[in-house]
């Protein structure tokens, strides 16, 4: 068994920090319009908007922990909402750091990803993807949010463990392609619901009353980081 396990973990360490072969082009390309696809019409975005609802809620319950905040729980629901909820002081830099992590979170994750995979770190991407999905999962307070988190955390696991590295590669691009192209989208979903009076409970609105600056310059700053992700993590996955 000893040896088994000095065996096994050499091999777990090579795989992980090891780098695979790059896919042909025409895979970058084809998952690419399988992103678009997925965010641009609406009855798919739909359904598809729940993966950025999990990087959403994900990126606040990181940040408040990250700035020493005590987060309590996630929720996750089928309208493609979200709510996390952490203890603190209801001012000050993490509290202003963890309202500012929701709409930025799934573009940088995009950007993230897109590092590795431009460095050749595939299965690296998909291991770190899993294991923020499991930790996520330890906080989710609601069946609907376990039950989405359970599906996309097994997916991921799935094709790191049985999946062939051409199909490790085509799904760890659609996924990255995913976050850099979904995460542009609930920006311009939040700045119409605020041109038609609603989303008075938004993040960028509750930055406003942290900070005192207009909401709509919190608005520019998650178009801003998006698109900017989107355009640079491109480059990277296009090797431009």
């Amino acid at each position: 068994m000893d040896s088994l396990a000095a065996t096994a973990l050499p091999d777990l360490w090579d795989r992980l920090s090891g780098t695979q072969t790059d896919p042909d082009l025409w895979v970058v390309l084809a998952t690419l319009v399988a992103a678009v696809v997925a965010v641009v019409p609406h009855t798919v975005w739909r359904v598809s908007r729940n993966a950025i609802t999990i990087a959403h809620e994900g990126g606040h319950g990181l940040v408040a922990l990250v700035s020493g905040r005590t987060l309590t729980g996630i929720r996750l629901h089928s309208d493609t909402s979200g709510l996390t909820v952490s203890r603190g002081k209801p001012y000050g830099v993490g509290m202003i750091l963890t309202a500012a992590a929701g709409y930025t979170a799934p573009p940088l994750l995009g950007l993230g990803g897109a590092a590795l995979l431009a460095a050749g770190r595939i299965t690296l991407l998909l291991w770190a993807a899993t294991a923020l999905l499991v930790a996520m999962l330890v906080m989710i307070r609601n069946a609907y949010g376990a039950l989405t988190v359970i599906v996309t955390g097994g997916t991921f696991l799935l094709v790191s463990w049985l999946a062939g590295p051409q199909v490790q590669a085509a799904f760890a691009y659609a996924v990255v392609w995913f976050l850099l192209i979904g995460g542009v989208r609930p920006a311009f979903e939040l700045q119409a619901k605020r041109r038609r009076g609603g989303a008075g409970d938004s993040d960028a609105d509750q930055l406003a009353r942290l900070t005192h600056v207009p909401a709509g310059l919190w608005l520019f700053l998650f178009h801003a980081v998006s698109l900017c992700s989107l355009i640079g993590g491109g480059r990277w996955l296009l090797t431009l």
